[in-house]
């Protein structure tokens, strides 16, 4: 896990648009594992491409398995009728639980010596249940670390008994994993369920799938399995793997909290996927559902906010801890229940999710199986901390409809089932918009951004302004101009706000002082320190609110907002500037000397040009205008049109 990586997401406004499904992560490796056990040669499409498949796939070479890359997601796999060609390997699965649980089975009723290994948090996850379960039929599993979890050592044994016992309360990856290994023994055995059994719906899939390789499963209800003597895989030649109904749910629910309408395509009605279902519950809190064979569709409700609900999540596991975020966007408190098995997953579910929801101001309860979320009377802009999980990274990222923006860390631990996650989710989300206008000094861009944002009813940032805010609160807090690291922390705690075209500095209006020539020096100096523009970083991009944000300064195209969707870099000749400087300076009374003003700006140029921080540049992407034959209300007209003809 790398916290030092993260990835920033924009106040979010609406989302509309379709999204095709990448491959559902437990079918793929269910196929994948499938295919290596069957007679005959398994062509998979749409295969998930992931990291867990990508272990899977890895496991099953080392294991003399045939794979065949065909492009496309598309695999060859040739199979070894349940004899795996190697009888000896050490395999290691990262934190792939469902390549981890099905391969412990499958290796241990095959007759050879394996070693299974993940990472830290892959040895935290308990898997006694499945391995008493297969010592019952005989099976040799030894712990090479602590009893009851990873890693293990199989060895070969003699494999003997009809029945075996497996707890249903932990991990229906446990069944799962026995259920498809106990072709492999040739003789009629039955499993029983000891408890209620959990995440039904995830055996529905290893049902559906082990038929399509030609094993019927009898089953009395949930509490017993058998799979009778002579039951062997054989290959359906081809097999195209559904969209991945967990992945669905955050576009579902972007379109529920986002006003919508969003598709995904790949998964509906006909889904063998229990997560299918997170669309009804969604529908409970007042989504507007449409659905096909292969596709859903959501919108948000047709009056007012979403409502709470109190749930039994036992069948959607995965996808509830999409409806807890979305609870942070309804009308009431939302209580999930029967989660229990989110506390063995790639991370303790509950208990991150309740410090997370923390971080954006809900009032949390949290209790050892279920979890209560009461939404923020605001939004506060958080870093969320991800814990190496891929579903904790990609459900956070609706909380960026709260209006403050989010900060997703380690985001790549999304590449777990879905690598490319928040390129896909930037395409069907429309951020609040920002329209950046730069420019050398007095080329006006402050008042023809200040006055589109009046024009458009958006809000404003007039960046110079923080630089020479900062300038005064150093001389009022008797900070120097050169100690870098007190002005960046008194950066992160001075009060500043732009309001009605008056500036606000720690509650107090400031007037005419921050136009002096003096508090530009000053501001100058201050903007040079890269520390200083650091922590002034995040106070900026706080300006965007909805309905959208106006900003001018010199790097908010480049830095602060670099997905700006209109960027204007504002430029007159220096002649020109000087004049308006001279008339400025002259209605308010003040001396000034045109040929000294001049010269001062064509320094200032010179000097900001070569700055080593935030060079005087236009940036990629921004459009120029020259402004020396305009005046100011023909170029606020200019803006406006290039904003319209975008919008």
């Amino acid at each position: 896990m790398n916290q030092h990586e993260y990835i920033d997401l924009p106040p979010l406004m609406s989302a509309r648009g379709t999204e095709r499904l990448p491959g559902s992560k437990s079918i793929s490796n269910r196929v994948l594992l499938l295919a290596a056990l069957s007679e005959g040669v398994t062509v998979v499409r749409d295969l998930l491409k992931s990291d867990d498949t990508d272990r899977m796939l890895e496991a099953l070479a080392a294991l003399g398995v045939a794979v065949e890359a065909l492009g496309g997601n598309a695999y060859r796999i040739t199979g070894c009728a349940g004899d795996f060609p190697n009888k000896d390997a050490t395999l290691f699965l990262g934190n792939a639980g469902t390549a981890f649980r099905p391969l412990t089975a499958a290796l241990a009723l095959s007759g050879g010596s394996y070693e299974l290994s993940g990472v830290a948090r892959m040895h935290e996850r308990p898997i006694g249940d499945l391995v008493d379960a297969l010592r019952q039929l005989g099976a040799r599993i030894e712990y090479m670390g602590n009893e009851g979890f990873p890693p293990l050592r199989i060895s070969p044994s003699k494999l003997a008994g009809d029945t075996a016992q497996v707890r249903g309360d932990v991990s229906s990856q446990f069944l799962t994993g026995l259920l498809m290994a106990l072709p492999l023994l040739g003789r009629t055995v039955k499993v029983e369920v000891v408890g209620e059994l959990i995440s039904k719906p995830y055996i529905d899939i290893t049902l559906a799938m082990m038929a399509r390789f030609g094993v019927d499963v009898q089953r009395d209800g949930w509490q017993s399995f058998t799979v009778v003597a002579g039951s062997r895989y054989f290959s359906p030649q081809e097999i195209y793997v559904e969209g991945d109904a967990s992945s669905a749910s955050y576009f579902l629910a972007a379109g529920a909290i986002g006003g919508g309408s969003v598709r995904v395509e790949g998964v509906g009605a006909d889904s063998v996927q229990g997560d299918k279902r997170f669309a009804e519950e969604l529908a409970k809190m007042g989504a507007r559902i449409t659905m096909g064979p292969n596709w859903m569709e959501a919108s948000g409700p047709a009056e007012g906010k979403l409502k709470a609900i109190d749930l039994d999540c036992n069948h959607i596991p995965d996808a509830a801890m999409t409806l807890a975020v979305a609870a942070l966007f309804a009308d009431g408190t939302t209580t999930l229940r029967n989660i229990a098995s989110w506390r063995v997953k790639e991370t303790d579910r509950i208990a991150a999710m309740a410090t997370e929801f923390r971080k954006v101001g809900a009032t949390v309860e949290e209790g050892a199986d279920y979890l209560r979320i009461t939404p923020p009377a605001q939004f506060e802009h958080a870093a969320i901390d991800t814990y190496d999980d891929h579903r904790m990274a990609m459900c956070f990222s609706l909380a960026a409809f709260g209006g403050a923006g989010v900060r997703i860390n380690d985001p790549k631990c999304v590449a777990k089932t879905f690598p490319d996650y928040f390129t896909e989710f930037a395409k069907v989300t429309q951020a609040v918009p920002v329209i950046a206008i730069d420019g050398p000094s007095a080329s006006g861009k402050g008042t023809v951004a200040q006055r589109v944002a009046d024009a458009l009813g958006m809000h404003y940032l007039d960046s110079g302004a923080l630089y020479r805010l900062l300038g005064l609160a150093a001389q009022r807090h008797g900070v120097a101009l050169d100690d870098e690291a007190g002005l960046a922390a008194l950066a992160g705690r001075v009060d500043i706000r732009f309001e009605k075209g008056e500036t606000w500095l720690d509650g107090e209006r400031v007037g005419d002082e921050l136009r002096t020539e003096e508090a530009g020096s000053a501001a100058s100096k201050v903007a040079s320190l890269p520390q200083v523009r650091a922590a002034l970083l995040d106070k900026q991009r706080a300006f965007r609110q909805s309905p959208g944000l106006v900003a001018d300064g010199r790097d908010m195209a480049s830095v602060v907002f670099p997905d700006a969707v209109l960027k204007v870099f504002l430029t007159a000749s220096a002649e020109a500037r000087a004049e308006r400087r001279y008339k400025q300076l002259k209605e308010k009374g003040m001396g000034a000397n045109i040929a000294a003003l001049l010269q001062d700006i064509q320094a200032r140029d010179e000097r900001d040009m070569q700055r080593s921080v935030a060079p005087l540049q236009q940036a990629q992407g921004a459009s120029l205008l020259d402004t020396t034959p305009l005046n100011i209300a023909q170029a606020v007209e200019e803006v406006l049109t290039r904003y319209r003809a975008i919008s």
